[in-house]
């Protein structure tokens, strides 16, 4: 049965002839997302940091700093930043580590952290970005990450620019957080198998592996601590650290510089993308790079340290896919 559409009254046309005729902006805001559906990027998902810097003292924005321990952030830290370990969100699991904690715990975590429903959450920490990565990959899965980003360079672009940083840690409140548990982000080594099998029998298969290690683990040059190195067949290499302009610089590349290589790399616009690395940690800046590029992406948390128990499982040593 074909729903019927209904007519705009007159009463709203009258209101948006008035609109356009007094020079308001919405039409202004229909275009702009219109481009950024067109541009397909997600550029909400960082910020800079002169941005941050004109935003430190806004009341709904959280700022976090994860490292693995506090020295990092006890030796200097964004002012106002609020430290957040990489052991409150991440677990070990049927012996793979670095795996999503329940949410009950990922709950509690981020309401000792103040952070609640509302606002804006900036994250940035060591490692590049990488752990950065992992939080947003966290929020995502809990139904948050349409008002996180990261902090783009990260903590090392705000000192090289010369901005305060705190050896203060600043007191707030706890908060009620939600949440909206997202299932799609996460896919298990089962679907794996099957999409492995898809992006090389299909002609048009619509899906992409990305495999975000260093290249010598990828080719199984480097075992990097697996009992069968190498890759998933099917996957590409496109090392995480090809993301950013350089370890000492950990800032994005620039959009056509990404699309560019991602394209190059065998990626379609529309492909769902699944991500993995060794334990989940690489596969996370990965997965925040394809989406930050607008496509639709998922993580293969259990990566290859799960992949390899399985003898049902392929790996692929050297540079081909298959």
């Amino acid at each position: 049965m074909t729903a019927k559409v209904s007519r705009p009254s007159g009463i709203i046309l009258l209101l948006g002839l008035v609109m356009t005729l007094a020079g308001l902006s919405t039409p202004v805001r229909v275009d702009a997302q219109k481009k950024k559906a067109a541009d397909g990027v997600r550029s909400e998902m960082i910020v800079s940091t002169e941005w941050l810097a004109k935003h430190l003292s806004d009341k709904n924005v959280v700022v976090i700093h994860i490292a693995g321990d506090r020295k990092s952030f006890d030796d200097g830290h964004i002012p106002g930043a609020r430290f957040l370990s990489t052991k409150e969100i991440l677990t070990t699991r049927n012996g793979v580590s670095n795996e999503l904690p329940a949410v009950s715990d990922l709950q509690k975590t981020f309401e000792k952290l103040g952070i609640g429903d509302t606002g804006r959450v900036i994250i940035y920490g060591e490692n590049s970005g990488l752990l950065a990565a992992r939080v947003f990959y966290t929020l995502d899965y809990l139904g948050h990450a349409g008002r996180a980003a990261l902090l783009d360079g990260g903590i090392e672009k705000w000192k090289t620019e010369k901005r305060e940083v705190s050896k203060v840690a600043d007191g707030f409140q706890t908060a009620t957080f939600t949440p909206r548990v997202s299932p799609s982000v996460i896919v298990e080594m089962a679907r794996v198998r099957d999409l492995s099998w898809q992006s090389l029998s299909v002609p048009a298969p619509g899906v992409s592996l990305i495999d975000a290690r260093p290249a010598a683990n990828y080719t199984g040059d480097d075992a990097g601590g697996l009992q069968r190195p190498g890759h998933i067949p099917g996957a590409v290499s496109i090392y995480w650290m090809q993301n950013l302009v350089s370890s000492e610089n950990p800032a994005m590349k620039p959009v056509t510089e990404l699309k560019k290589m991602y394209s190059e790399a065998g990626l379609k616009p529309g492909d769902l993308v699944v991500t993995y690395c060794r334990t989940g940690m690489q596969a996370s800046h990965a997965y925040f790079t394809a989406k930050y590029l607008g496509y639709n992406v998922t993580m293969y948390d259990g990566s290859m340290s799960e992949w390899v128990t399985s003898e049902a499982n392929e790996v692929i040593k050297g540079k081909d896919r298959k």
